[in-house]
């Protein structure tokens, strides 16, 4: 018995590893679990009264992969070369002493070894997953919720326990690459199909099974180390029809990654390298790869933003102590277009009854359509059963009447973005609900302050602010107004868990952090239109730069004369004080002179086919906005792009609308789409370092204007060498305001 695994023998000589982490809800390889499975590997071989071991889990999941928490310490860490290819190669060192006995290749090719078995009753990923390659007889449970994958790329490593030499032997290399560069899981079925699983059973029988097949089994020897072994399909990678795949590969991977996410380049280069030579040898070139990728920036940017702070603010470490845990039971939407319509959609999801207002009962209805419609997706896919998609649906009730608001315990306001309106709804629902009741706006630029003047109790005015579309963003940014208190907020965080998305808080100022920051890309999209700039290069730069699509794509889908509306709307609510952009020329032309709102009339900076057929850049474009002679650099147009954003980030952080720096990068991955590989735009600053961002953005100051001059904090900053992440930090820097 160990801290982490308990270790019975039967009367068969069947050794049982069964793992279980202490006080967690789910396995992980972490430094105490690898010791201890290392010890209890030692322990089988060595005992001779043991005839072999099944591996399983005491919880309902297997293993879900190493600690990213311990990855992410040993990330850009100050160890020699040797010493961090030692720790790199260590699970590889286990899982071969497992696989192999420790034995002589001739000796276990002669007589093999003894035969490890895994009872796989839940999701096995990453580091899970690979211990259960190396296991010579996998008995998997025919569950439909079984997952058995490495989704390591999506925080920039790569399998680092002989993930990426194992699969391509038993599955063949082009399906091993599909799985390992895109992270998507196998299911039970598709794992049998290709030889991953040995055996399906029910969950309540894995164990029986492996331990069965151990007692018929006296050794056992791995595919690979038998004399002859060939991969699936052919001869390694030097065989013809592999080699095409790794052509293929590479220039499909190129396109979707943009050589931003140098683990997937990693990855290949480890199906390729490993093909050529034996296993062994294999698998200390994987160990090379993972510890270049460990050192470098991006997996740990990615490792922190995406995994452990994201983690941490889904688990509460934003919701303020002090306040009992509440569930939302009856949720008021006001306005049931598209935000209302998707916000009404997940809380009842979440188990929540909805009433949802609108000016009539037909536009209410309308808006129980987006749900209708979802369901009916769900259904036809085998996700919702005709049981649970009815449930959902009753849960939303529509109506035009206020009085059917009386006994709801939160009211979200999701109406036009105009402040008559919202007053008049903010009026008519505080006469009907309770005098504790909590009222949010959804809005994303108007200050929650001034909207909460509308209700006669501002502590209980907050904003929570969703993405479109509400059911498949993941980040809620909430607002505090100036009077919101620390129980507005508490409840606030409450509801958000309970629909499961991703919060950041934020302090109140016009356009918040995400919604202020996110429009810098797209104006400086539409500036370098106005400059001249070819549009193509435009919308390429700014994939090739990280973000998801090009501005002036984003620019037709948010609605060109939406952002009109908007920029009159602050140029009147700042008078003097508002800051004309290049910009602004641009979207006033496409609006009022040329009457191109974007995709919602199908015309915008793209034309939209009637037929359905692929959009392409306006021809139009060229003529009203005439294309410069001399063009810049993919380099400059990509500087500009990531700079622009950057330095508003931190000017939201100096001003105190950031709390912190963790909060900033979350909200502009998840928020807007900000290039996920730099960690966000903090973490880009720290990656570039400070000192050598602020000559950066003065250099495009002193080229396209005072939009790029960076806030004192920053010079600040670089003069003493600080940075936004102190090593060992995953909050970061936290603003003086907070």
């Amino acid at each position: 018995m160990t801290d982490t695994i308990r270790y019975e023998v039967d009367s068969d000589g069947i050794a049982l590893l069964t793992i279980d982490l202490p006080n967690a809800s789910m396995n992980v390889f972490n430094a105490q679990l690898i010791n201890d499975l290392d010890t209890c590997v030692d322990k089988v071989l060595a005992d001779d009264a043991v005839k072999g071991a099944v591996i399983t889990s005491g919880k309902s999941t297997f293993l879900a992969g190493a600690d990213l928490n311990m990855l992410g310490d040993q990330a850009g860490s100050d160890t020699t070369p040797q010493a961090a290819f030692e720790a790199a190669f260590g699970l590889n060192k286990l899982f071969r002493k497992m696989e192999t006995g420790d034995k002589d290749r001739k000796v276990l090719a002669k007589e093999g070894t003894k035969p490890f078995a895994v009872a796989v009753n839940g999701l096995a990923l990453g580091g899970g997953f690979e211990l259960v390659l190396a296991c010579h007889y996998r008995v998997v449970a025919d569950d439909p919720r079984m997952q058995l994958g490495f989704p390591e790329v999506q925080v920039g490593l790569l399998p680092g326990g002989g993930g990426t030499q194992r699969l391509p032997r038993l599955t063949g290399i082009q399906a091993a690459a599909q799985a390992i560069t895109t992270g998507k899981p196998y299911n039970a079925q598709i794992a049998l199909g290709l030889g991953i699983a040995s055996e399906l059973a029910p969950a309540s029988d894995v164990v029986e099974k492996a331990k069965a097949w151990v007692k018929k089994s006296p050794s056992a020897i791995a595919p690979w180390d038998k004399k002859g072994f060939k991969y699936p399909g052919g001869a390694g990678a030097m065989h013809p029809g592999s080699v095409q795949t790794f052509v293929g590969a590479n220039a499909m991977a190129q396109k979707q990654t943009q050589h931003n996410y140098p683990a997937v380049q990693a990855i290949l280069s480890c199906l390729f390298e490993g093909g050529v030579v034996d296993f062994d040898t294999a698998i200390r070139i994987e160990s090379k790869y993972f510890m270049k990728l460990l050192a470098d920036p991006v997996a740990g940017n990615m490792i922190r933003s995406l995994f452990i702070n994201k983690q941490a603010v889904e688990k509460g470490s934003l919701r303020p102590d002090g306040f009992e845990r509440k569930k939302v039971k009856r949720l008021g939407m006001l306005g049931a277009g598209l935000m209302g319509a998707g916000v009404a959609y997940v809380s009842a999801k979440a188990g929540m009854d909805v009433v949802l207002l609108d000016r009539d009962e037909a536009s209410a209805e309308k808006g129980k359509d987006y749900s209708r419609n979802l369901v009916k997706k769900g259904m036809e896919r085998g996700k919702v059963t005709q049981e649970k998609g009815d449930a959902l649906l009753e849960r939303i009730i529509t109506t035009s009447d206020y009085a059917d608001l009386k006994d709801c315990d939160l009211i979200i306001e999701a109406v036009f973005e105009a402040d008559e309106i919202k007053k008049d709804v903010t009026e008519k629902t505080e006469a009907v609900i309770g005098k504790d009741v909590v009222f949010a706006s959804n809005t994303s630029t108007l200050p929650i302050t001034g909207l909460a003047k509308n209700f006669t109790r501002p502590h209980q005015f907050i904003g929570i602010h969703f993405f479109s579309p509400v059911d498949k963003m993941p980040l809620v940014e909430i607002i505090m107004g100036e009077k919101t208190d620390d129980g507005t907020l508490a409840l606030a965080l409450d509801y958000v868990n309970q629909i499961k998305k991703t919060p950041i808080v934020v302090n109140d100022s016009r356009g918040f952090y995400t919604s202020r920051c996110f429009g810098t890309y797209v104006q400086e999209g539409y500036a370098m239109v106005q400059e001249g700039v070819n549009p193509a290069l435009i919308e390429n730069a700014g994939k090739m730069a990280g973000m998801p699509v090009g501005p002036l794509a984003v620019g037709d889908e948010v609605a060109l004369d939406l952002s009109y509306k908007v920029g009159m709307a602050t140029r009147k609510a700042m008078g003097d004080k508002y800051v004309s952009s290049p910009a602004d020329g641009f979207v006033e032309k496409m609006v009022v002179d040329l009457e191109r709102f974007g995709r919602k009339n199908g015309k915008g900076n793209y034309v939209y086919p009637e037929d359905g057929g692929r959009k392409y850049l306006w021809p139009g474009l060229g003529e009203h906005f005439p294309v410069a002679a001399d063009q810049p650099s993919v380099d400059e147009v990509k500087s500009r792009f990531m700079v622009r954003q950057a330095v508003e980030a931190a000017r939201c952080f100096e001003e105190g609308v950031l709390i912190d720096a963790s909060s900033g990068d979350i909200g502009a991955i998840f928020g807007w789409g900000f290039a996920p590989f730099t960690g966000g735009p903090f973490s880009f600053i720290d990656t570039m370092g400070v000192a050598e961002f602020v000559r950066e953005a003065d250099r495009l100051a002193q080229a396209y204007g005072p939009r790029f001059t960076p806030p004192q904090m920053l010079r600040d900053m670089a003069e003493k060498g600080e940075s936004f992440y102190a090593k060992g930090d995953t909050r970061g820097r936290i603003a003086k305001a907070a």
